[in-house]
């Protein structure tokens, strides 16, 4: 069985992120979604809280599973089996920070192949930190996001902005 694994922060996840997912579902017998721990990044949802809107956005995908690790993305791979780590890319830039990726993983578990699906046309340009920063200011970010997940978005935006204003 190949198994494959789409790491990421996914906070949130965005309509960028699942297109990849369901690309990814199509090649492998088994897709793990892991949300991974970024200790540059200070989340707008918890690790819970995206493991289980993660869950709710690909409930449609039957060999997709979600799960979440703080470790290193090669040795979660080892202890899953999986053969390949999917990695999604929007332009040149992220090509070379992933590929840098792709060779430590590679050196830390050589039986590891790393898969760089590109973006869709229409989602070049998205990323999680700027469908965030459109929602703090107040834009619709519903083309951006999987409908399932907006209302707690918009939520957890409006808590942000009333903090920031008292």
């Amino acid at each position: 069985m190949k198994i494959a694994v789409y790491p990421g922060s996914f906070d949130p996840v965005t309509n960028g992120h699942l297109n990849i997912i369901e690309r990814a579902a199509r090649l492998f017998d088994e897709v793990i979604v892991c949300v991974m721990v970024n200790c540059e990044k200070k989340p707008l949802f918890t690790l819970e809280e995206r493991k289980s809107l993660l869950k709710r956005v690909t409930a449609h995908l039957p060999n997709v599973k979600v799960d979440a690790h703080a470790g290193l993305l090669a040795e979660y791979a080892k202890e899953q089996q999986c053969c390949t780590i999917i990695k999604g890319l929007r332009a040149g830039s992220d090509f070379e920070k992933e590929f840098q990726m792709a060779m430590i993983n590679r050196k830390l578990n050589p039986n590891l192949e790393s898969l760089f699906l590109t973006a869709e046309h229409q989602y070049m340009y998205l990323s999680s930190s700027a469908v965030k920063e459109m929602g703090v200011y107040g834009a619709d970010v519903s083309d951006f996001l999987p409908p399932e997940i907006l209302v707690e978005f918009r939520e957890r935006i409006r808590n942000i902005r009333n903090h920031k204003e008292a």
